[in-house]
């Protein structure tokens, strides 16, 4: 796949816990010279980059991050202060004790809810697969599709395991129409790249893809 098409869907991500102004300023710099889909940020620096940038750059950012058991009422707080300084995209992480204890409705509910304070902005659901069985995968993709979500991502890049070509593989088969895929966790080659692409992946979250893509 040509290197420009492949930046288009990498949403190019800076979230380590020491991130600097002048990491950020990097960061977004290279998302605006070779048009990246988004910059995915700390909530902490999204008013900060609209107001340096503006429309330049589409920023997106995290809410619930990385461990996702905080509960609704804070994501949704999250996502609205997020949303009024200026993300356009937010990536929730559910809450994944929910998961394990076999609450799949609420975590769908959950899920609806902050899509509907997103409003037309872009949800991004990470499900963080190397914490789940199969079957509890299916599932999580059940509660995105039903939920109207727009996308279902793999991993925080926090846990245990990143992602994985399987994975996709099973999303695509049980997601609904209309709901993309975000892979994230681990992609660190030109290959890896390339691999999820093809795959069919829309987005790919990843802090090294301009560099591999640069040569």
């Amino acid at each position: 796949m040509d290197k420009k098409e492949i930046l288009k869907r990498v949403d190019h991500t800076q979230l380590k816990a020491y991130a600097t102004w002048e990491d950020i300023v990097k960061l977004c710099d290279e998302a605006v010279e070779n048009r990246t889909a988004s910059v995915c940020v700390p909530p902490t620096y999204i008013k900060r980059i609209h107001d340096t940038y503006g429309d330049k750059i589409n920023i997106c950012t995290v809410v619930g991050f990385p461990l996702g058991y905080s509960v609704t009422e804070a994501k949704v707080a999250e996502t609205r202060q997020a949303i009024a300084e200026g993300a356009r995209e937010i990536d929730m992480v559910i809450n994944i004790s929910h998961v394990k204890n076999g609450m799949y409705k609420e975590v769908e509910e959950e899920i609806r809810i902050l899509k509907e304070v997103c409003g037309e902005h872009i949800l991004k659901v990470i499900i963080e697969t190397c914490y789940l069985t199969e079957e509890e995968k299916i599932a999580m993709c059940k509660a995105v599709t039903d939920a109207g979500a727009d996308y279902i991502k793999t991993s925080t890049g926090f846990g245990t395991g990143g992602a994985t070509l399987e994975d996709i593989r099973l999303f695509k088969e049980h997601i609904g129409d209309g709901v993309k895929i975000k892979a994230a966790g681990g992609i660190s080659t030109l290959e890896d790249l390339e691999a999820f692409a093809e795959e069919g992946c829309d987005r790919i979250g990843t802090s090294r893809a301009v560099g591999l893509l640069q040569g």
